[in-house]
């Protein structure tokens, strides 16, 4: 079943001769629970891509469908209920709020949302991403491995459609690189979620099922590497 299509995506900045393409025609579908790895060289367009499929950027042409809804052709408000309840977004930065401790931090999503926390769920984040014992602390108090695993919680919690994240082991050593991606592994098999992970690592990349490779705006490469 086909969860995302983007169909002759565009995006420019700049205008006239200072004007660059981020990106030129990218088009492609996903399934449901794919677990796909983009990669490329830094500027090539990988991140641009992402935000626009996470609503976060908004194409120049082209369109986005997810779960069959043209992301764009929604209003302001309609984008952002998209944001929160169907894109979960994962970053190399981990951009906790420093006053809310794991758990305020994890569920801040769908208090925004106006919407009562599932403590099932909650709880079953928490044993998952191994921070039952530091649901309480602030993240001063974490490790960057577990600070990273509360990124991952706050963008599970609302069971999000989509699970995008870019470079998200590249502030972390070897040992909780390979943690953080057994971990979106997980929830990828366990809760059927998609996965788009954007990376330079090629060890990250080869978990992936499949490789989508962007260079200069475009897919270079786009290879099945196990079902």
């Amino acid at each position: 079943m086909e969860i995302l299509r983007i169909e002759h995506v565009c995006k420019t900045y700049g205008q006239q001769e200072n004007q660059v393409k981020a990106l030129d025609d990218v088009s492609f579908s996903v399934e449901k629970g794919e677990f796909v790895a983009i990669i490329g060289p830094s500027g090539s367009g990988k991140s641009t891509l992402l935000h626009i499929l996470g609503g976060v950027d908004t194409p120049t042409s082209g369109k986005v469908f997810v779960d069959g809804k043209d992301v764009y052709a929604q209003n302001q408000e309609q984008l952002a209920i998209f944001r929160r309840r169907q894109v979960g977004l994962i970053y190399q930065f981990y951009n906790l709020i420093p006053v809310l401790n794991v758990t305020e931090n994890i569920t801040l999503p769908v208090l925004l949302d106006g919407r009562k926390v599932n403590p099932y769920r909650l709880e079953e984040l928490l044993d998952t991403l191994k921070l039952k014992d530091r649901r309480t602390h602030l993240p001063n108090q974490l490790s960057g491995g577990q600070q990273q695993r509360v990124s991952i919680g706050r963008a599970l919690i609302n069971a999000p459609a989509l699970v995008l994240a870019d470079e998200p082991t590249d502030n972390l050593d070897s040992r909780n690189s390979q943690e953080i991606v057994s971990l979106l592994k997980e929830s990828n098999r366990k809760y059927n979620q998609t996965l788009l992970i954007i990376t330079h690592d090629e060890s990250i990349a080869l978990q992936a099922g499949r490789v989508i490779a962007i260079e200069d705006g475009r897919i270079a490469r786009d290879e099945v590497i196990r079902r």
